[in-house]
């Protein structure tokens, strides 16, 4: 899984750097097709609406190999598409694969490991994460490292049918991505059950009191939090040169040091993950990004404030995604439709926020629009996090009320079960004992012993006498209580009974 996000991140980014030769290719600029991206979002949210719908019905394993062929085929496509509307299609075709796919990579590690998944579902994003970052290298660096000119001459060697050099990241990019969904037919056709996880009964029926509630309150939270951290990303480079007036080099570095320490946060989040729970680690990210961006706010002009704001942000926002997934998981079953909400509102956010920061700056060029948006995205959520946290926890001594009881009637039952135990123990011991005295007696009577007529009459008095005294009310019930003898005289009594 980690390998399909890592093909799933470079799949998503190569479009920036590669845009204006797509654009080349369908003989337009980037503005008249930037409708691409839009085209993108919408198979994005279809791609996630189907999944939440198939991966509960089907083969995951399946699923996700399907899913990767498709993109890996759109994305072969895509440097041949020479007209615009035919871009787009295609691109939606990317968009809803990609959709299906980070659905149903979240819903199969939350169903492998369930609320042991903190460490695995950081490492998926994390392999996101590195594949945003790679994506631009291949883009710049495989033209440079392929032997694209003639070492004679210095004359560009013609590509086939035309494509642009930087269109050979896809190529790459979807051969890497063809050879993992090799893998996970692999895995479909070794595996013996269907898409059921197997977990335990008590994890499958798991429900928090107020589960829709708090759903849509994930939902809202992935909204505004997804769209701060495209919007952070997109525009921190273009807000720098113009409001905080610095040089296109430091702008791109404050760009870099952003999305760099995105993604180191997001590795050493798989070590932390293992110390530390999902709660406190999406608690310390609330903190982090509401201070960072309170900071950004009043101090927007100010360079140092600029760089230290930019990396803390980028680091207090890299664990946020994977840990409310593992945090909600704690409390109430996260299903692939729960999975494919949350998917819907990051997607929602991404292209929302963004788009309404862009519109807004250009009708206030003045003000830091961005800074005021991230400041409001993060208060949002700090103040929805107490909210979904009195929610999720709302019905826990409840749960835990049942578990002692259903421990308690275990114990009953199993104290029972001592006490008929030592029954047929002492059962058991006069049964031992009869068969002693039945040995006994042929022992006797081979040896031809002669017992006097007087200890003859004194015994069976005796037994008479005994009979008697219990088989009279209470005090025979006493006698009985008393004599593991008499113990075995009442249960035949009530086996006659």
């Amino acid at each position: 899984m980690c390998a399909a996000f890592l093909g799933l991140g470079m799949a998503i980014s190569v479009l920036g750097p590669t845009f204006p030769d797509l654009a080349a290719n369908v003989e337009s600029t980037v503005g008249n097709i930037s409708y691409i991206f839009v085209g993108r979002s919408l198979g994005y949210l279809g791609g996630s609406v189907l999944g939440g719908v198939l991966f509960e019905r089907m083969n995951q394993h399946l699923l996700l190999g399907l899913s990767m062929l498709a993109t890996s085929a759109g994305l072969l496509v895509l440097p041949w598409c020479k007209r615009a509307i035919f871009l787009t299609g295609v691109m939606s075709i990317v968009g809803l694969s990609m959709g299906f796919l980070d659905t149903g990579g979240n819903v199969v590690i939350l169903n492998t490991w369930g609320d042991e998944s903190g460490p695995h579902i950081q490492a998926l994003h994390f392999s996101f994460a590195l594949g945003a970052l790679l994506s631009p290298i291949l883009a710049k660096l495989i033209p440079e490292i392929l032997p694209l000119y003639n070492k004679t001459s210095q004359e560009p060697i013609d590509m086939p049918l035309g494509i642009k050099k930087s269109m050979l990241s896809y190529i790459v990019i979807a051969t890497y991505i063809l050879l993992v969904s090799f893998f996970l037919f692999i895995l479909y056709c070794k595996s013996q059950t269907n898409h059921s996880a197997t977990k335990g009964s008590e994890e499958k029926v798991r429900t928090a009191k107020y589960h829709n509630a708090l759903i849509f309150l994930l939902f809202l939270f992935f909204f505004f939090y997804v769209g701060a951290e495209v919007a952070y990303g997109s525009y921190i480079f273009t807000y720098s040169i113009t409001m905080a007036e610095m040089d296109h080099d430091k702008a791109a570095g404050l760009n870099s040091i952003f999305w760099g320490v995105f993604a180191a946060v997001r590795g050493l989040a798989i070590c932390f993950a293992t110390c530390f729970y999902p709660g406190t680690m999406l608690l310390l990210s609330v903190i982090g990004c509401t201070v960072s961006s309170l900071f950004l706010m009043i101090f927007y002009k100010k360079h140092i404030v600029l760089w230290i704001g930019s990396a803390l942000y980028g680091a207090s926002m890299a664990t946020t995604f994977p840990s409310g997934f593992s945090w909600a998981q704690q409390y109430t079953t996260i299903g692939s439709k729960s999975a494919s909400l949350f998917v819907i509102g990051a997607a929602l956010g991404e292209m929302a926020i963004p788009a309404s920061v862009g519109y807004l700056q250009g009708l206030f060029p003045t003000l830091p629009v961005l800074m005021y948006t991230i400041m409001g995205s993060s208060a949002l959520t700090a103040v929805m996090f107490p909210v979904m946290y009195k929610l999720a926890t709302s019905t826990q001594d409840k749960v835990r009320w049942d578990g002692i009881e259903s421990e308690d009637r275990r114990a009953l039952l199993s104290s029972s079960g001592i006490e008929e135990e030592e029954e047929e123990e002492d059962v058991q011991q006069w049964n031992d004992a009869d068969f002693e005295a039945i040995e006994m007696d042929e022992q006797s009577k081979k040896s031809n012993t002669v017992i006097p007529e007087d200890a003859l009459e004194v015994t069976s008095t005796s037994n008479s006498n005994s009979q008697t005294f219990i088989n009279n009310g209470t005090l025979g019930d006493q006698v009985v209580n008393r004599s593991p003898l008499q113990k075995l005289v009442n249960v035949d009594r009530e086996k006659n009974d």
